[in-house]
């Protein structure tokens, strides 16, 4: 995934933008970078891993490096960012958020037709924010551009520029699957994927770009260089998943989202008559929480924590690049607490069902400690595909999808043609999948969240959202 911030202002900015990068680092475990304006010196970047150092440690020192009064910065799953470009648009610094699909096509054409060449990096691979910085600077300006680029690119692009005058150019996709946000604060203007980095650092949110719109931004104003279309997609598992709970998109706050999710899952066990005589429901930490909490408060059955997460020392289970190291990191951080587990049954509700490798291992983990059951909840369908718009996930396959894997056991490629009947719970399919992983993983019991009850939880029209992660429709 990846996340960017930036600032526009009248005064000194640096110190705002390392906080409001920071704030977006639940996005990235890769890479960060930070590129800043000044009058005198101009452009000035720094990049730097940040897989086994939070973004924190890894740029306070550029507080006493750098300064200026415009600066962005990005925190990036992949590919090193923010870059510094020169071309016939003048210096300017960029950062993306999302995912070229058809990024060697886009590269061959351009080398074709412009003879020009690119910097490789390991494996003869493009970086994609140079890719994009290519495709912008064949127009006459940065307007046509970035409408170009973004005409030219299969998946998605929300860019954030700086320019060598200390003004932003910031745009959405152009269906809008990811958020791009405009904070107005006393000394100029912030853009932001997530609403909260701005609230705290003072900005008040006066704008969320619609898809395909682009705008201009220096301290004074904020100028609308193209109009927002119709057209809308956003990611419906920015509330589920990867969204931070104080944040909004659309007008939809994440955490108040779950809790409601979490109610309708509640709602629906309590109509199938299931998992009725539970000791105590819980959440995965951390994004299952807030699910597990709605589901509690409906239900009527006590939230509890049987298992705390030690964070001080490892704060993401994913940080590890190999497999196996980030399933060995999740199982040392859990801490159980025996009195909430021996001898008790117990729901715990998780943001989703991926690959399946982790819940495994904490379900064993509970029985190991003495549980007697153990349900589970997801608080979204069944994923039937990868991402192809974000990088999110780093399946390289579907057949990595638990779901997927299952469907291939009972009756191979063939399934493939019903996943709306193993999405649905109602159907012989929907129930074997169920009764499946029920089998494999030791669940006493395993539910999904319908399509329906999270576009509810939601609460926008269905036609705006993405969910092709669960039922494949674009």
């Amino acid at each position: 995934m990846g996340g960017f911030f930036g600032i526009t202002s009248k005064n000194e900015c640096l110190s705002d933008v390392f906080f409001g990068v920071d704030y977006h680092s639940h996005l990235g475990t890769r890479r960060a970078g930070i590129a800043v304006y000044d009058e005198e010196i101009g452009l000035q970047r720094q990049i730097h891993g940040i897989q086994n150092a939070p973004f924190r440690t890894r740029f306070e020192h550029v507080l006493t490096e750098m300064e200026g009064k415009a600066a962005i910065g990005c925190i990036s799953d992949w590919d090193p960012q923010p870059l510094l470009i020169r071309s016939k648009l003048g210096a300017f610094a960029i950062c993306i958020i999302g995912r070229i699909n058809n990024a060697q096509a886009l590269i061959d054409q351009y080398l074709k037709e412009e003879n020009g060449h690119f910097d490789a990096m390991t494996g003869g691979n493009v970086n994609a924010t140079e890719l994009t910085a290519a495709l912008i600077s064949q127009k006459e300006n940065f307007l046509e551009g970035i409408r170009f680029a973004q005409s030219m690119i299969e998946g998605t692009a929300n860019i954030l520029i700086m320019t060598n005058n200390g003004s932003l150019i910031a745009a959405r996709d152009k269906v809008g699957r990811l958020p791009v946000l405009i904070g107005k604060g006393e000394d100029g203007h912030c853009v932001t994927f997530e609403s909260f980095a701005a609230t705290k650092l003072g900005f008040e949110i006066v704008k969320e770009l619609g898809p395909g719109e682009i705008v201009e931004l220096v301290p004074e104003k904020i100028t609308v260089l193209n109009e927002a279309s119709e057209k809308k997609k956003i990611c419906s598992f920015l509330w589920s998943y990867y969204g931070y709970p104080t944040s909004g998109y659309e007008g939809v706050n994440v955490e108040t989202m779950r809790y409601r999710n979490g109610a309708l899952m509640a709602e629906s066990d309590k109509e199938k008559g299931i998992a009725e005589e539970l000791d105590y429901v819980g959440g995965m930490p951390d994004s299952g929480i807030p699910h597990a909490i709605g589901y509690a408060n409906k239900s009527g059955i006590p939230y509890a924590r049987a298992f705390i997460k030690y964070t001080p020392t490892w704060s993401r289970s994913f940080t590890p690049v190999k497999q196996s190291d980030r399933d060995r990191v999740a199982k040392m951080k859990q801490i159980p607490v025996h009195d909430l587990i021996q001898d008790k049954k117990l729901l715990f509700v998780d943001d989703s069902i991926v690959r399946g490798t982790q819940i495994k291992e904490t379900v064993d983990f509970l029985y190991e400690n003495g549980a007697k059951e153990v349900h589970m909840r997801s608080a979204c369908p069944p994923i039937m595909f990868g991402c192809k718009y974000h990088n999110f996930s780093r399946s390289t396959s579907d057949m990595d999808l638990i779901a997927r894997r299952v469907i291939m056991e009972l009756e191979g490629e063939e399934g493939f043609n019903y996943i709306d009947e193993y999405i649905d719970d109602k159907t012989e399919r929907g129930k074997a999948l169920r009764k499946t992983l029920c089998e494999r993983f030791n669940f006493a019991s395993l539910e999904y969240q319908s399509l329906e009850n999270i576009i509810k939880a939601i609460g926008l029209p269905e036609c705006d959202l993405c969910t092709y992660c669960w039922n494949g429709k674009e």
